[in-house]
C-alpha cells in the first residue's frame, strides 16, 4: 500500500498500483528510483503494518511524496503524506527556532544567563548561557533520570524545571563537553514562553506555523489543541503491533512535543534557504558547530546534527519516541532534503534516508 505522486494529497487507496511521474527523478539518477524507494519502505508496506511518510525534495520541489501503511491500525486509517505524526526529537529545530527569532528581534541574547531570563532556575544555572542550552553544553541533568518509577501523570515542561530545581548539580560545567540534553530544550521553551509573555505552543502558531503555511502543525496539548489527520504510535507484539502512543514524557513541548506531516515539514525545509523568520547571519548560527571552551568544535548546532555524509555537508536530526521513529537530512548545497516519519517503536529512518541520498546523489546512469 502506498501513495506516490509529485505533490499528490489524494487519499490512499490499499494495494493500488502506484504512478510516480518520472520527469520529476533527479537529473542523472537511474529509472529504477521510485522502485527503488518502495523497496526501501517494504517493510512499511503490509496489510496490517503502521505507516511512514517520506518527501524528497531538489530545488525547492517535491521529488517524490509517498506514504505506506496506517496512521490507525484500528481505525483502518491509511497513511498519506498530510498524515501529522508526533516528531519527537525533530521538533528541537522549532524550538532554536523560537529563540532564534526571539534573539533576532532583540528581546533576548544567546548569552544572556538562565537566571537573566527564566524565572525559577535553579541556582546552579547561574553560569548557563542560554547558547548552552541550545547546543547541548550545559551539563544539565536528564530530568528523564529524575521522573520517579511510579509516575503515571504525564510531564510537563514547567514540571522539568521543578524537577531540576530538586537536585543540585550538572553533569559538567556549562560549555566544557557536549551532551545531548532533552532538559535543555524543555527549559528553552519555557524561556520562550517569559520572554514573549505567551505560552509556548502559541509562540509557534503565531511565529513559525502560520507565517510558513503550515497550517496542520500543532505543539499539541492535551485539552487543549487536537492534531488533524494524526498517526497513532505503535510497537511489535508476538501477535503484531499495540498501541503504544504517549509515556509520561511525551507531553513536554521543547524537546518533542510538535506533530507534523511531510507536506507541511516541505514549507519548513524551503523557508530555511530564505530570510523568512530570521536574518541569515540568525539563521547561520543554527548550522554552525559549537565550540567548547577549550576550543574543540562539536558536531551540534542549534537544533541540527551537522556532519558530512559521504564528503558532502549536512544536516540532520532524528526523532525517536515511544511509538515514532523520524528523521530529515538536508543537504543544503545540493538543496535535496530527504523527511521520514514513521509511527512504530522501531525502524532506522536516518539510515533509510541516507540509502535515498546515495541513490538520488550519488548513483549515476551507467
Amino acid at each position: 500500500m502506498k501513495h506516490t505522486s509529485c505533490r499528490a494529497h489524494t487519499r490512499l487507496i490499499l494495494f493500488l498500483p502506484a504512478v510516480f511521474l518520472l520527469s520529476c527523478a533527479p537529473h542523472g539518477v537511474k529509472s529504477t528510483f521510485p522502485s527503488a524507494i518502495d523497496a526501501l519502505f517494504l517493510d512499511y508496506n503490509q496489510p496490517h503494518s503502521p505507516g511512514a511518510s517520506v518527501a524528497i525534495i531538489k530545488d525547492g520541489k517535491v521529488l517524490s511524496s509517498r506514504a505506506y501503511g496506517f496512521a490507525s491500525l484500528e481505525d483502518r486509517e491509511v497513511a498519506t503524506t498530510a498524515t501529522n505524526y508526533r516528531l519527537a526529537s525533530v521538533t528541537k529545530q522549532f524550538t532554536a527556532m523560537a529563540i532564534l527569532i526571539l534573539a533576532d528581534r532583540g528581546a533576548l541574547s544567546l548569552d544572556s544567563g538562565l537566571t537573566d531570563v527564566l524565572p525559577g532556575a535553579p541556582f546552579y544555572t547561574h553560569n548557563m548561557r542560554v547558547r548552552h542550552l541550545l547546543n547541548h553544553t550545559s551539563g544539565i541533568v536528564d530530568y528523564e533520570s529524575l521522573i520517579p518509577d511510579t509516575q503515571t501523570v504525564q510531564v510537563l515542561d514547567n514540571d522539568v524545571l521543578a524537577l531540576l530545581c530538586k537536585i543540585d548539580s550538572t553533569y559538567f560545567p556549562a560549555g566544557s563537553k557536549y551532551q545531548y540534553s532533552n532538559s535543555g530544550y524543555a527549559l528553552l521553551a519555557l524561556i520562550a514562553e517569559s520572554v514573549a509573555k505567551q505560552s509556548f505552543a502559541e509562540f509557534l502558531k503565531k511565529n513559525i506555523f502560520e507565517p510558513l503555511g503550515m497550517n496542520h502543525t500543532v505543539a499539541y496539548e492535551r485539552g487543549y489543541s487536537t492534531v488533524a489527520n494524526r498517526a497513532y504510535g505503535y510497537s511489535r507484539t508476538d501477535s503484531g503491533f499495540a498501541r503504544t502512543d504517549q509515556s509520561t514524557t511525551s507531553a513536554v513541548l521543547g524537546d518533542g512535543g510538535i506533530y507534523s506531516s511531510v507536506d507541511d515539514l516541505f514549507k519548513w525545509d524551503q523557508a530555511l534557504y530564505t530570510e523568512r523568520l530570521v536574518r541569515a547571519s540568525a539563521l547561520q548560527q543554527a548550522f554552525t558547530p559549537a565550540v567548547l571552551n577549550d576550543g574543540t568544535r562539536t558536531t551540534y548546532g542549534f537544533g541540527w546534527n551537522i556532519e558530512p555524509y559521504r564528503n558532502l555537508p549536512s544536516l540532520f536530526h532524528t526523532g525517536t519516541t515511544q511509538g515514532f521513529r523520524n528523521a530529515m537530512l538536508r543537504f543544503t548545497r545540493q538543496r535535496f532534503t530527504i523527511i521520514i516519519l514513521t509511527n512504530r517503536n522501531e525502524g532506522n529512518p536516518i539510515k533509510i534516508a541516507r540509502k535515498i541520498a546515495d541513490l538520488a546523489l550519488f548513483e549515476r546512469e551507467q
